[in-house]
């Protein structure tokens, strides 16, 4: 059985912290330098964790393989569904365009409504973890609560679409220096995107589309929702941005794919 083994960035902030304690221990008048240097420290551990990107933490799909790249393929996502009402307009429109994508779900949307979870699989699609209940405050967890929210979401989509997720994405992309070994133990790697519309945000179709195609890469994963964010119009958004996102990909001879 593999073992845990943090990063080496990670192996670095522990050991400063051990030697910070250590240097405490046998000089307590340096405490003011000592506290700043772990002060420092945990300044940028908040930064790493803010950034969705990151790989200081751990593994992080941001992108596609090489591979598909070369065959022109984009990754398409959505977080925070299902969502009765939108979703099945989502999977209409991707069956239209013959597109097919990744939703990152909710647990416990996916508990209350397993139809939908099998849905999206029976439509060629994948489901994966974005934890129970989509807690804001995820990053700030303790390790015990992280474990609760992943596993509580991995069981209900596998008991709805008859697999386990092996991607999980928290709220906003953020999380802390000890998510790493929660995924590790619960057999997920971490997920982001390079691509995002801010599509929760923002209402206006047409800012969300030119965030999400300028500097459009084969290779790309781009992010939506298809919760329940509108227009200032009351209109979902995605239902909206889709389409059009969809026609201006293929012009460019862009497939869209699940992660």
């Amino acid at each position: 059985m593999k073992r845990y083994r943090p990063t080496p960035f990670l192996a670095g902030a522990a050991a400063l912290h051990a030697a910070g304690a250590a240097a405490l221990a046998a000089a307590p008048r340096n405490w003011p330098a000592v506290a700043g240097t772990l002060f420092a420290s945990h300044v940028v551990l908040a930064g790493v964790s803010l950034w969705p990107q990151s790989r200081l933490f751990g593994p992080n799909r941001s992108r596609l393989p090489e591979d598909a790249a070369r065959r022109g393929e984009v990754g398409l996502t959505f977080d925070d569904g299902p969502d009765p009402e939108v979703t099945p307009q989502v999977l209409d429109l991707l069956d239209h365009a013959g597109a097919k994508a990744t939703f990152f779900c909710i647990g416990r949307r996916v508990e209350a409504r397993p139809d939908f979870a099998a849905e999206i699989i029976r439509r060629g699609h994948r489901i994966e973890n974005h934890t129970w209940s989509h807690p804001h405050t995820f990053a700030c967890y303790l390790p015990h609560a992280q474990r609760r929210e992943v596993l509580r979401a991995q069981e209900a989509i596998e008991r709805a679409a008859g697999r386990a997720p092996s991607l999980f994405r928290p709220p906003a992309g953020f999380r802390n220096p000890l998510t790493e070994r929660e995924l590790f133990h619960a057999g997920l790697t971490l997920a982001s995107w390079t691509r995002r519309g801010y599509d929760t945000v923002l209402r206006e179709p047409r800012e969300i589309l030119r965030r999400l195609l300028k500097g459009l890469y084969a290779g790309d994963i781009l992010l939506l929702h298809d919760g329940s964010a509108v227009t200032g119009g009351g209109n979902p958004v995605v239902l909206e941005v889709l389409p059009r996102l969809l026609e201006e990909l293929a012009a460019r001879d862009l497939k869209p794919v699940p992660l």
